[in-house]
């Protein structure tokens, strides 16, 4: 009956003592660790984002495009009112060229001949976006512990590019000529910031716009989308 007793009472005590909850706050200690290192509980997120400004600049690739090659210098600049949720403005001005593909493409014919490809290349676009990251991770790697958060955006977005529809409408007499066009469209991003310090963080990210173009070969739009996978150096105010 004793026995039962004192289980019940440790039960109660474990359950109910408040002093063994971890909060955000709370710091284990480990006297075989090195003194100047601290071991965080999971809860506790070392870096915060809410009520802060940050930029951050960067480049990379476009995945999108069979026939072409091209390459993106992207910046951004946004604010976390709260550790969920923010906004970010984007710019990226992006280069591009026929690859090998087309190259194929138009050479594929004895004299070489071959087939003209219908490629659009990406002037730049810009656009805002609301951000929403809920999940934040930690990774031992090497004795160090790398902060890291998720984040995912969804906005509008203006895209500028070039193509050589002309080619296709005028003729051969067309060949080398360009069509500017602007479009606009629904913008979306996923990414992962990595901190460096309480300033300092690397973040990647896989940006894309989907907007209505026409058809070269038939009447009426369809949907055309653009991706680019981009690392940035960033610092949060």
């Amino acid at each position: 009956m004793k026995s039962k007793v004192l289980a019940s009472l440790v039960l109660f005590t474990l359950v109910f003592t408040t002093n063994l909850f971890a909060s955000e706050k709370d710091i284990y200690e480990f006297s075989w660790l090195d003194p100047d290192k601290e071991v965080f509980v999971l809860q506790n997120r070392k870096y915060r984002k809410a009520n802060r400004v940050h930029v951050n600049v960067g480049g990379g690739i476009t995945t999108s495009g069979a026939f072409v090659d091209s390459t993106a210098i992207q910046g951004r600049a946004g604010y976390f009112f709260s550790e969920d949720f923010g906004f970010e403005g984007i710019y990226s001005k992006n280069s591009g060229k026929e690859n090998d593909t087309a190259k194929g493409v138009r050479n594929n014919n004895q004299g070489g001949s071959g087939t003209t490809p219908f490629r659009r290349i990406v002037d730049s676009y810009m656009g805002a976006m609301i951000l929403w990251s809920p999940f934040y991770s930690k990774i031992n790697t090497f004795n160090s512990i790398v902060y890291m958060d998720w984040i995912f955006g969804v906005g509008y977005g203006q895209l500028k590019e070039k193509n050589n529809k002309l080619r296709f409408t005028v003729g051969q007499s067309a060949e080398g000529q360009e069509t500017l066009e602007t479009h606009s469209g629904i913008m979306w991003e996923a990414g992962l910031k990595f901190y460096l310090s309480e300033n300092f963080n690397i973040r990647t990210d896989l940006t894309a716009i989907h907007y209505s173009a026409e058809n070269i070969s038939t009447s009426g739009s369809t949907y055309k989308s653009n991706y680019d996978a981009t690392v940035s150096l960033g610092y949060s105010f």
